[in-house]
């Protein structure tokens, strides 16, 4: 009889351990699930959602401040533009420091406890990216016209789809990857005026092209890692560190010092300064837009940001309008909204096909437990 009531109560036990483990299992599973769920809620409301089409607009005023200074200091006052690069890096390291602790509602703070595995071989390799972006951009500038730079800038949605499928096998629909194509050959209208080929030029601003794509994608997955996620500022922060070791010794082979000795005064340490709190601003205004749209919606972003700034210099420094600005434009504006409609509709689809396998998988264990 003792021994009876021995077993009942050794059976009782293992049940209750069993119990909290499932339901530890559980509580875990779902605690991992809920920064997924999170992050899938936030890519499906897209633009939709006020707090990432805010950060889309100041994203865009940012770049046009940044633009315009950039043009005013190197067309106007003679600036060195490897000073510039390497101004602009400081200030995002300088300003990237302090919004580490003061968000000024960008981001919500975490509490760190440690670094992750390869944190510093993740912001060294987007700190090289950043850098090789601006160096081969300006490298492209040196050999052809911007126009060409920049049309050659309209493929970035294809190489976006590509390298976002291989780093972090993101799906691409048929309908969504088509509605890229009037995209990409409108912002080539708006800039193809004064187009000048050269090859050094042309493998430049491809190569730049490609730098940037990668760049991209994959700051898009350390921003919205399951594990661990970088918060913007510690991006912005950490990468400038990163840039400006890479940046330091390019100066001294790259750099005109004589050029810059003799047009470094007040008003050109001014307009640096001013022109990188805009590059900051930009630049981690995109780091926040990246938690909230996929990798190709950012490259599309992008691409209509470029067509709007064509407009924006030619409405501020009266360059003439052709007949393929003005059809480059609308068919841009096109391109955007049957965009918007497919990924509308892939997503449709996907929803559908994980209904549909969510059912199959629970046919399966209902027929398995028969």
């Amino acid at each position: 009889m003792t021994n009876e009531k021995d077993n009942e109560e050794v059976i009782n036990y293992k049940e209750r351990v069993g119990n909290c483990s499932v339901h530890k299992s559980a509580m875990t599973s779902d605690t991992q699930e809920k920064p997924r769920s999170i992050q899938n809620n936030k890519e499906k409301a897209g633009l939709r959602d006020v707090r990432a089409f805010t950060f889309l607009v100041l994203w865009y005023i940012f770049s046009a401040f940044t633009l315009f200074l950039n043009k005013y200091i190197l067309a106007t006052l003679k600036g060195e533009p490897m000073l510039l690069g390497a101004m602009q890096m400081v200030m995002t390291t300088t300003f990237g420091f302090i919004q580490m602790y003061l968000p000024l509602g960008f981001y919500t703070p975490v509490d760190r406890e440690g670094k992750p595995p390869n944190f510093w071989r993740n912001m060294v390799l987007v700190g090289t990216m950043r850098f090789s972006t601006v160096v081969l951009g300006l490298v492209a500038l040196k050999f052809v016209a911007v126009s060409f730079t920049e049309t050659v800038k309209s493929s970035a949605p294809l190489f976006t789809v590509f390298i976002s499928n291989v780093l972090i096998g993101e799906y691409t629909g048929l309908y969504t990857f088509l509605s890229l194509i009037p995209i990409m050959m409108g912002l080539a209208l708006c800039s193809a005026y004064e187009l000048s080929f050269n090859i050094q030029g042309f493998i430049a601003a491809l190569a730049t092209n490609l730098t940037e794509c990668l760049q991209n994608v994959y700051s898009k997955l350390l921003i919205s890692g399951e594990k661990y996620r970088y918060t913007p500022a510690e991006l912005q922060f950490y990468t400038s560190i990163a840039s400006v070791g890479v940046q330091i010794p390019a100066c001294f082979i790259m750099m005109d010092l004589d050029k810059v000795h003799s047009s470094l005064d007040m008003t050109m340490m001014v307009f640096l300064f001013m022109n990188g709190i805009f590059f900051h601003f930009q630049s981690i205004s995109a780091y926040v837009l990246m938690d909230y749209i996929s990798p190709v919606t950012h490259s599309v972003a992008n691409t209509v940001k470029r067509a709007f700034l064509i407009w924006i210099s030619v409405i501020l420094f009266g360059n003439p309008v052709t007949f393929l600005s003005g059809l480059g434009t609308v068919t841009v504006t096109i391109g955007v909204l049957l965009y918007t409609k497919a990924k509308e509709h892939d997503h449709t689809i996907v929803a559908v096909r994980e209904k549909y396998s969510r059912q199959i998988d629970s046919q399966e264990v209902v027929i398995r437990q028969m």
